[in-house]
């Protein structure tokens, strides 16, 4: 919260808070959704500032130094814009689901005036999670750094051969990989590509870094969970023509040969804001059917595509 938040759980919050909204401007209800909060907060005494932006455009400005809560209108993607908008300075976010499943967004849109009531009480809680730094470095020389809040993948890309990667801790080569690629989530992560891939769902205020490779040509090769006190170092000897490293689903840089790619716990922290309504076992029931019964289906899509 270097940005200087003062969210304080258990304590009435002072008035007005400084409230910043962001979210995508090209969804339909995403400007709409920001109005009616706008007008919710604005009536309560807090003062509100909207900053929309399409999600093709980074935003023009930056969170202000004053803010004390960042509203997020969107999907777990819309977080992840918003994490890296705010860069090393993270504010208190509270996430508004308009999309689908929404790990981090996990507050649907009925629920969320009275979730912003909730915070303005001091009845909530801040949930501290782990950021990385990501640094490709090509001979002695840093590329690319980056920070993130997901997953750093090694993709071993067109033409579409297994690739040898190399995963040392602390110094130490720890094993090596032949496959398609090497996905380094954080517990936030271990619920996205992560999990797509086969990977563990991990509590996501642990500090942990988990090691899923992407179709491995050796079935011994398996999931490693460790902590992110360490150092990681990922060395890729010969990469594919199309192979890349990737944060947070946007590439960062293409592969050459002998790329090293560093990982390590970055100093920030991302900081969800979550109130008794809405916890860590809830969302997981709900986004993931937990408890045996089928999920709602669908309704079929209009004819045309959607």
């Amino acid at each position: 919260m270097s940005r200087g938040s003062r969210l304080r759980p258990e304590h009435a919050m002072p008035t007005p808070l400084r409230v910043v909204i962001v979210g995508p401007a090209d969804i339909g209800d995403v400007a709409a959704e920001a109005d009616r909060l706008s007008a919710s907060l604005a009536s309560a005494g807090h003062h509100v500032t909207c900053l929309l932006t399409p999600r093709s455009e980074a935003a023009d400005a930056e969170c202000p130094t004053d803010t004390d809560l960042v509203v997020v209108l969107g999907g777990d993607g819309s977080i992840l814009r918003a994490a890296r908008w705010m860069g090393y300075g993270q504010v208190p976010v509270l996430g508004v689901n308009l999309g689908r499943l929404g790990f981090l967004a996990d507050v649907p849109r009925h629920d969320a005036s009275e979730a912003l009531r909730e915070i303005a009480a001091g009845r909530f809680r801040l949930v501290d999670h782990l950021m990385f730094e990501a640094e490709v470095l090509r001979g002695e020389v840093a590329v690319q750094r980056e920070l993130g809040l997901n997953e750093t993948s090694i993709l071993a890309g067109p033409p579409f051969s297994m690739i040898e990667i190399r995963l040392l801790v602390d110094g130490e080569l720890a094993t090596t990989y032949r496959a398609d690629g090497l996905i380094v989530s954080t517990p936030v992560g271990s619920t996205a590509y992560n999990l797509s891939a086969g990977g563990p769902i991990v509590r996501k205020d642990l500090d942990a870094f988990v090691f899923t490779p992407l179709n491995p040509h050796t079935l011994t090769n398996r999931t490693v969970v460790d902590s992110a006190s360490r150092a990681y170092e990922i060395v890729v000897p010969e990469p594919n023509a199309g192979s890349a490293c990737v944060v947070d689903g946007r590439v960062v840089t293409s592969l050459v040969a002998g790329d090293r790619i560093r990982v390590r716990r970055a100093a920030p922290r991302f900081t969800l804001v979550e109130t008794g309504r809405h916890g860590y076992y809830r969302t997981l029931r709900e986004k993931l059917a937990w408890g045996g019964g089928p999920r709602a289906a669908e309704p079929p899509a209009p004819r045309g595509g959607a």
